[in-house]
């Protein structure tokens, strides 16, 4: 989940030697753990990934060897973890989100690079494709089609005509997510206003404002956000003005509906794919993966509080919040 601008400190190397980090089954794997920010979405993927390896059989302090470390939403600080980890010779390193994504590919060409919760890793600068990375880097994207997003939306609240996003305007990733979501909405006669922020100190002075203005809230998948979901979702819910979520984090802590990403999934799957690496597949080798179909997640208590009710057919194919882990 952000700017090209970090790429400057570290495009300067190669592509060379890229492999994969296979181990004989009597040595120990070390695997850092670059995450950038602490968020439910990005803590659910860390766990997933590392519950999938352990179903595989890899469990830390037997056969692998996971050193966890969070950048606490610091692009320095990202970077010098990913060179921390170059130093001390990991065998995988795990980027969860664009920034750790970024700072651990511009510290190393060599050590193979697993991600999760980037949203466009070519636009990232960090592959040259998803079906083919041409680097170290491979892993899964949290990248939500916009346009079933819409018509899921359409289905749920048929009056809504003006659309709130509000994101961090220095996230390359949330910049993206608003340009997509701007021309899927031109095609379906809605009007976007755009929120921006930040930081988390700007949400209080913003919001309040924009609610006035608009029918729905809608969050993208941004780190910002993310971290302040229940602060976002209290004072639209206040305003009586439903919160349609990127991702169902932002269900749990109140929003009305999510079309899009179970993080924990996600995580499971990056989990699965770094098991490949770990049993000798290059990088490269892997495609960058993508969710499909949105996952709805739907909130009947603050259905309740704004008055709306859901259609069958969102019910027949939607998860309740209280269903998730």
């Amino acid at each position: 989940m952000v700017a090209k601008k970090i790429l400057a400190a570290g495009l300067v190397a190669a592509t060379v030697g890229m492999v994969g980090c296979q181990k004989s089954t009597s040595e120990v794997t070390s695997i850092g753990i670059n995450q950038f920010m602490v968020h439910a979405a990005l803590d659910a993927s860390r766990q997933g990934f590392l519950d999938a390896l352990k179903e595989a059989g890899y469990e830390d302090g037997k056969n692998i060897k996971v050193e966890y470390k969070n950048a606490q939403g610091e692009q320095p600080t990202a970077l010098a973890i990913s060179q921390d980890f170059v130093n001390s010779k990991k065998d995988l390193i795990f980027a969860i989100a664009t920034p750790s994504a970024q700072a651990s590919y511009n510290a190393t060409k060599e050590i193979p690079v697993i991600i999760t919760a980037v949203t466009d890793p070519v636009d990232a600068g960090i592959a040259k494709s998803f079906e083919k990375s041409e680097t170290n880097v491979t892993g899964t994207s949290d990248g939500v089609p916009i346009g079933p997003q819409l018509d899921i939306l359409a289905k749920v609240l048929p009056q809504a005509k003006t659309i709130g996003v509000i994101y961090n305007t220095s996230e390359a990733n949330s910049i993206l997510q608003v340009k997509l979501l701007k021309e899927a909405a031109a095609g379906k006669g809605l009007t976007i206003r755009e929120v921006g922020v930040t930081s988390l100190n700007d949400v209080s002075s913003v919001l309040p404002t924009a609610l006035e203005e608009i029918d729905v809230l809608y969050t993208p998948t941004d780190n910002t956000v993310a971290s302040a979901y229940s602060l976002i979702v209290k004072m639209a819910n206040d305003q009586k003005v439903p919160v349609f979520c990127a991702e169902d984090a932002g269900v749990k802590a109140g929003g009305l509906i999510s079309a899009g990403l179970d993080y924990y999934q996600l995580g499971k799957e990056t989990g699965s794919m770094a098991v490949q690496l770990i049993q000798g597949k290059k990088p490269q080798e892997l495609p960058i993966s993508t969710m499909k179909n949105p996952l709805i997640v739907i909130n009947e208590e603050a259905a309740s509080t704004l008055g709306v009710t859901f259609p069958q057919e969102i019910l027949e194919n939607a998860k309740k919040v209280t269903d998730l882990k």
